[in-house]
């Protein structure tokens, strides 16, 4: 070879190793499966490829199940999005099956299922209402929920169990059936609300009072930490749609819990689902609370195809022996 040359490394000097004898993350036994006789919806979850993100799903809906199963806490956190995406009915379906335990929520989460419940309609156009200042201006949003909480502050109630009351004593419901935050209350499940003072458009209203804001939702606060005892071994905690504000109070709340319970709860499963994957539902949800015990997830994907594959399953497999 010419010294001029870059030196070329001699390929007859490697190692191979035998197919058998190395560790292979893959098997075909684990890929999909097309459609076949059985056209059930419990037959199109086997069909999935145990790899990847699949095979997660399929362990959050057992690990959901298994804690209904074994009257577990299954806590659900929820973004607005969740809500307005019209996924309500589902959360509901979970709840009157003793699957959902605490049902908590951002507050953008509360003002769109209280105005689907009182209106029917909900999701402003922000960008034209931002242009002469009417963004989140509706009058009888701002008032009916900042009145909620005054009385509510009032009666020492929380600030979810203060929309279901008074909601509970309007006359003329739109859809007072799709409310999350009503069933909740309904069905005895306790329904927290966690709000970020200046984030949601109820505070910009001339009835809001920053001392019932914070009294309601502070005591939701400790409600939910005191739901949190209930995961311990074997329990579940979903975060759907909350970017900031529900893994930064879960994260609090869990510590609570654990202050005051010796380290526990452990050994829960906690999965974050949304469209896409964000810093501190990964740390706070999935990692943090985890890395000692139990497991968590990430199952990316749009709540309005995921939602409803993950309530039809778990639903799937609570029907098996």
């Amino acid at each position: 070879m010419s010294a001029d040359r870059p030196r070329e490394i001699d390929f007859s000097k490697i190692r191979t190793v035998p197919i058998a004898g190395r560790a292979s993350k893959v098997r075909a036994e684990e890929f999909a499966a097309p459609p076949a006789t059985d056209h059930s919806f419990g037959a199109f979850i086997e069909s999935l490829p145990d790899i990847l993100v699949a095979r997660d799903f399929t362990k959050v809906v057992d690990a959901i199940a298994a804690a209904a199963r074994a009257k577990k806490g299954v806590i659900v956190m929820l973004g607005g999005h969740v809500v307005k995406t019209g996924l309500s009915r589902l959360l509901i379906d979970l709840m009157e099956r003793g699957v959902i335990t605490h049902l908590a929520m951002n507050g953008s989460g509360a003002i769109h299922d209280y105005e689907v419940a009182r209106f029917g309609t909900t999701s402003e156009d922000v960008a034209a209402g931002l242009r002469d200042g009417t963004f989140g201006m509706a009058e009888e949003t701002g008032r009916g929920m900042n009145e909620a909480f005054t009385r509510g502050r009032a009666e020492q109630l929380g600030m979810g169990e203060s929309l279901a009351v008074a909601l509970g004593r309007e006359p003329n419901l739109a859809h007072p059936e799709l409310s999350v935050v009503m069933a909740a209350h309904r069905l005895g499940v306790p329904v927290t609300v966690h709000a970020a003072l200046g984030a949601e458009i109820i505070h910009q209203h001339p009835a809001a009072d920053g001392a019932a804001i914070g009294d309601t939702s502070h005591r939701d606060f400790r409600r939910l930490a005191a739901s949190i005892e209930t995961i311990d071994e074997g329990g579940a905690v979903l975060n759907i749609g909350s970017a900031v504000i529900m893994p930064e109070v879960f994260l609090k709340a869990l510590t609570v819990a654990r202050n005051v319970n010796g380290g526990k709860p452990r050994g829960f499963v906690t999965a974050d689902m949304d469209m896409q994957r964000h810093y501190r539902p990964h740390v706070n949800v999935v990692k943090r609370p985890t890395q000692d015990s139990g497991h968590g997830y990430e199952i990316t994907g749009h709540h309005e195809l995921m939602v409803p594959l993950l309530a039809w399953a778990v639903v799937e497999r609570l029907g098996r022996p």
